[in-house]
């Protein structure tokens, strides 16, 4: 147990500690409390998560846990059932097992003497996503829940699949990633000499996941499971959404905010896939203080005000050089009292041949033939704000697609939403998808993606049950983009990018497609403009970053990252590689070392959808004077015309000798993707 004085309050820090679930299962949790709590009993703030609290997320938990304590709560970080210290296995995620044992975690906080009784759940990502999930189960201790980069439709908006596509840009590579993570051993100082046991059979017994995502290519009761989207009325308790335009998960915050009939609140910022006080690209914000004032007034009853204000509070950001990384988005904040918001209208523009015009010009037939290797300068999907995870200068991909360019603004021109592109198309095979680009064109010519969007045409009247096209026939699709805050410079122009491939973010096509695209008529973009609204000026700044100071570590080797594209001339052959190394690092604390290289290939050749390889490979050491460990964990994905085929290989090492191996080979037919 260590005690701190550097914060308003005195805390104390229970490093290890059991939660005791009814099937004999234990669950680890790290808990921070004020001195006082047993005597003075405090609201409680649960984070649950399969990262590994001792050192995956130990980093950031120490930033931001002891903070809540040292301000008058019990902060409760949660290893899940199969992961860190925690026993049991994983099988998959978002299981009802997971929300289960979430239910047992709630009540056995409420019942702890240093608890009031009143709990909230906060987190990221996974954490955001069950969140939500453990909210619409109404258990009688949640009071209030603060959700992040999450989704509330795990098919529409989420790794998987994106528009019916498969992702190839992030599908294998989380489901590698998670393989690696739990194949890591739980740590010896709390599970005992029954440590190695314990990981040998959880490395046995848990499954790679990506086999169940691919078995699932249509959103069926599997992806229903979890998705709020089905049902947002089961939430009754009030939510904070709070992401930002930069990650992968920012489109459920407005969804979310319209479903939702209890008390929420939505906070877009510039950010990337982190949370508010560390966003980047910039500005960050004293997001600490903001949660400060939501558990206060829902869980302590204090009026801190935070319900009078807008519903949304959004960052619109300004036009920009594109780039590859951004330290800071230029902007402001804006409010929109309700969703949709109503300062916002459409604005409509004609797709006429090669322009974005006010009305539609006689009906025009455009074709364009993939380029297997357009997508290569998309960016990631879900970027971390990490140098190279942002889509560069869009004007080699433009020189790919079918362009369609509006006059220069003669003034600045806000839109804040889902900008929407209605589109009457024919394809000549009957398996094609859409890919749209949003991009804002500046006077030199730099092209920045604003927003994008995918469609497989087979999904072209909802995920549940596609159907092939009939090669030639016109279909009017409408494919709604993610959602933007932007404003565009006068003098800049709008673009509408339009391709049939997108590698490696959709898996391509069984065959190379030639796509049709008539103008006129009903094609159009719609963007959701915003006009200026007196709110906007009134908004109360938000305060510094706040927390508490970095855990104590040691850089044992520095962090490093590469992502390179090569082309070669002769074969047509692309290849991505990008290649993250996270560096080693000591937790001084615990002597704790922990390792993390990751290294991702994409590989197509020009004109040969088929020749698509993907392979993702994983490597994580954890190690503390003579225990030492690591685990490497190897997947590939390969598809012809009939089946995607996928690879895993798993192996782990005490020192230099190997003690597990095993490998999984899977073929799994393909469904119209």
């Amino acid at each position: 147990m260590q005690i701190r004085h550097d914060l308003p309050q005195p805390i104390r820090e229970i490093e290890n500690t059991w939660i005791p679930l009814t099937d004999g299962t234990r669950l680890a949790a790290r808990i921070w409390l004020p001195l006082d709590a047993e005597r003075r009993p405090v609201p409680a703030i649960l984070e649950y998560l399969p990262y590994r609290k001792d050192d995956l997320t130990a980093f950031r938990d120490a930033f931001r846990h002891p903070y809540f304590a040292g301000h008058g709560y019990a902060a409760i970080r949660v290893d899940m059932r199969g992961s860190g210290d925690s026993g049991g296995i994983m099988y998959d995620e978002y299981l009802a097992q997971e929300q289960d044992d979430g239910l047992e975690v709630l009540a056995w906080i409420a019942a702890q003497p240093w608890c009031t009784g009143a709990v909230g759940i906060i987190g990221i990502s996974w954490g955001g996503f069950n969140g939500l999930q453990i909210a619409a189960r109404r258990p009688p201790e949640l009071k209030a829940v603060i959700s992040l980069c999450s989704t509330d439709d795990r098919y529409a908006d989420d790794v998987h699949y994106m528009g019916g596509c498969l992702q190839a840009n992030d599908a294998l590579h989380w489901a590698t990633t998670m393989l690696a993570y739990n194949a890591c051993p739980p740590d010896p100082r709390f599970v005992g000499a029954d440590w190695r046991a314990i990981w040998l059979d959880r490395m046995e017994r848990t499954p790679p996941y990506i086999e169940a995502w691919l078995a699932h290519q249509w959103r069926d009761d599997y992806w229903r499971h979890g998705s709020i989207a089905e049902d947002y009325g089961a939430i009754d308790c009030p939510v904070y959404m709070v992401g930002g335009w930069a990650d992968g998960y920012t489109n459920a915050i407005p969804r979310t905010l319209a479903g939702l009939r209890g008390p929420r609140k939505g906070l877009i910022g510039p950010w990337s896939h982190n949370y508010p006080e560390q966003g980047v690209p910039g500005p960050a914000i004293g997001f600490a203080q903001e949660c400060l004032r939501w558990w206060d007034y829902w869980l302590k009853g204090i009026e801190t005000g935070i319900m009078d204000e807008p519903l949304l509070r959004a960052w619109v950001q300004e036009s920009a050089p594109p780039a590859s990384a951004y330290a800071e988005r230029p902007g402001r904040w804006v409010a929109a009292p309700g969703w949709p918001d109503p300062a916002t209208a459409p604005q409509r523009y004609a797709l006429n041949p090669g322009a974005l015009d006010a009305a539609p010009a006689p009906a025009a037939h455009l074709t364009i033939a993939g380029a297997q290797t357009a997508g290569l300068d998309a960016g990631v999907w879900c970027p971390y704000g990490a140098p190279g995870d942002f889509a560069p200068d869009q004007r080699g991909e433009d020189g790919l697609a079918l362009c369609f360019t509006s006059a220069a603004l003669a003034e600045p021109a806000d839109v804040l939403g889902f900008p929407e592109l209605t589109l009457t198309v024919a394809s000549d095979q009957p398996n094609a998808l859409l890919a749209v680009r949003l991009c804002d064109v500046a006077p030199d010519g730099a092209s920045a993606l604003v927003s994008r969007g995918l469609l497989n045409l087979t999904h072209r009247d909802g995920h549940a049950q596609p159907a092939p096209l009939e090669p030639g026939q016109r279909y009017t699709v409408t494919v709604r983009l993610n959602a933007i805050g932007h404003r565009i410079a006068a003098g800049h122009r709008w673009r509408i990018a339009l391709s049939p491939t997108y590698w490696p973010h959709a898996w391509p096509s069984p065959a190379p497609v030639t796509l049709s695209v008539f103008t006129g008529g009903d094609s159009a973009l719609v963007l959701p403009a915003r006009a200026p609204q007196p709110a906007d000026e009134q908004l109360a700044p938000f305060g510094p970053p706040e927390g508490c100071a970095p855990l104590a570590t040691a850089v044992l080797r520095a962090p490093a990252r590469r992502r390179t594209i090569t082309r070669d001339a002769i074969s047509g052959a692309a290849q991505l590689i990008d290649h993250n190394d996270g560096g080693c690092r000591r937790i001084l604390a615990s002597d704790t070392e922990f390792d993390l290289v990751q290294t991702d290939t994409y590989t197509i050749v020009e004109g040969d959808p088929l020749s698509a390889h993907q392979r993702c490979a994983r490597a994580v050491g954890l190690a503390r004077g003579g225990w030492r460990t690591r685990v490497e964990a190897t997947s590939t994905l390969t598809a012809d015309a009939a089946a995607f085929h996928v690879t895993n290989l798993l192996e782990a090492y005490e020192g230099n000798t190997r003690v597990f191996s095993k490998a999984w080979v899977a073929t799994i037919e393909r469904r119209l993707v």
